[in-house]
């Protein structure tokens, strides 16, 4: 692993502990700050709000609750996002059509090489 996300605080909202385990390490070991990871979105409000976020990884749903809201307010704040879903894209990109989406199941490299190129890396 490198240094693709060196200095780079990274939020990871995903409910299913495996997936959230290999993206956890992945980003660390690409030299990423993972702030997180959480299942509920109340706790990725939270960070938003007291905490210094560059990029955020998000699972569509976490334990039957949206994270349309939150991916809102991350892009009001011009922070850069990455859904990683079981869902279909295209749901995806009727809410938030700019935001790229990779399907689960997802090799966690490829989540890093996706944000990094995502933070102009």
């Amino acid at each position: 692993m490198g240094d693709e996300l060196a200095g780079k605080r990274i939020l990871v909202l995903e409910d299913e502990f495996y997936i959230a385990s290999d993206i956890d390490r992945a980003l660390r070991g690409a030299g990423g700050t993972v702030v997180g990871p959480f299942a509920q979105v109340a706790e990725g409000l939270a960070s938003i709000e007291s905490e210094t976020i560059d990029a955020a990884v998000l699972d569509v749903n976490l334990q039957d609750e949206s994270t349309h809201a939150l991916a809102d307010k991350l892009a009001d704040m011009r922070v850069a996002c990455l859904f990683v879903t079981g869902y279909d894209k295209d749901w995806v990109a009727r809410r938030h059509g700019d935001v790229p989406c990779l399907t689960k199941p997802v090799r966690a490299q490829t989540v890093v090489k996706r944000l990094g190129e995502l933070l102009g890396r």
